[in-house]
């Protein structure tokens, strides 16, 4: 099964070279690897050449943004230029982040599910963080969420969903559209990748209002964005949040900003989202 991997970095020179030497390891290696390097003012760039040196399978794409890290837009937008790089000789494509480090049997393991069940559109592992020593669960999602930082399509499934979108909210609304194509998603609590920077260390006061906005743009409506806001918060313990993602819902609503599906897939969505919260009640 061959796999591409594109990895969007931004300043990642401490973490780049544990990743890329992880990937390296692999006891299934992957077909091709892309860094984009975007914009990075560090040693990032030099790293990863040195890489690209001695693997003939890895490539380097130097891209230029904003610094601003914005979620969502940014680093997805860095993904497309990686992407464009590619041919289409892929079974399955990745989005990972420039700060994990994978298990040797990684993309083994992925392999065994994805060839054991042909609906399977999207699987991954758990990220883990450090804390006093131990490496222990980022625990920001359920467990049968797909983290953005390890993203994993089957190609049919990648192209079903629109590929990704430049919006936050982009890894939600995949896994939502997935199943709305009759996709299946599943999670490997054996496979545990360590996470060198904790979610969100690096956002920007500017987009605490984004996730209400993608919230909006998911077609959500007030009831649902109204219950995950006050969940989100919560497990950020935060109601300043809470207040934010209510206040960017409205924006986005108040100017009538592109939604990211169609009507016929937000009324999928809401069905999904009312089905797993009731789950949860009983």
């Amino acid at each position: 099964m061959n796999f591409y991997i594109i990895i969007p970095a931004h300043n990642e020179a401490p973490s780049i070279k544990l990743t890329l030497d992880s990937l390296v390891n692999q006891t299934h290696l992957p077909k091709k690897v892309v860094v984009v390097n975007d914009n990075s003012t560090d040693n990032t760039q030099n790293i990863v050449a040195a890489f690209v040196e001695k693997h003939p399978w890895i490539s380097l794409v130097n891209a230029s943004s904003s610094n601003q890290h914005l979620p969502g837009s940014k680093i997805i937008n860095a993904f497309y230029k990686g992407y464009e790089t590619l041919d289409d000789n892929y079974d399955v494509i990745c989005k990972f982040d420039a700060d994990l480090i994978f298990p040797d049997n990684y993309l083994k393991q992925l392999t065994y599910h994805f060839n054991n069940n042909e609906k399977l559109g999207m699987v991954s592992g758990f990220c883990y963080i450090e804390k006093n020593g131990d490496w222990v669960l980022e625990n920001l999602t359920n467990k049968d969420h797909i983290r953005g930082a390890l993203k994993t399509y089957r190609k049919q499934c990648f192209l079903d969903i629109g590929k990704l979108k430049p919006s936050m909210g982009w890894d939600t609304v995949d896994e939502l559209l997935a199943q709305f194509y009759g996709w299946t998603i599943s999670t490997d609590e054996t496979l545990k990748v360590k996470h060198l920077k904790p979610t969100g260390i690096s956002y920007n006061k500017a987009s605490k209002y984004l996730q209400g906005e993608a919230m909006y743009k998911m077609r959500y409506g007030f009831v649902i964005t109204f219950i995950s806001a006050l969940k989100l918060a919560f497990k950020k313990n935060s109601f300043g949040l809470f207040i934010d993602y209510l206040a960017g819902y409205f924006k986005a609503k108040k100017q009538k900003l592109e939604h990211l599906v169609s009507e016929k897939e937000g009324e999928f969505i809401r069905d999904l989202r009312w089905k797993g919260m009731l789950n949860k009640l009983k």
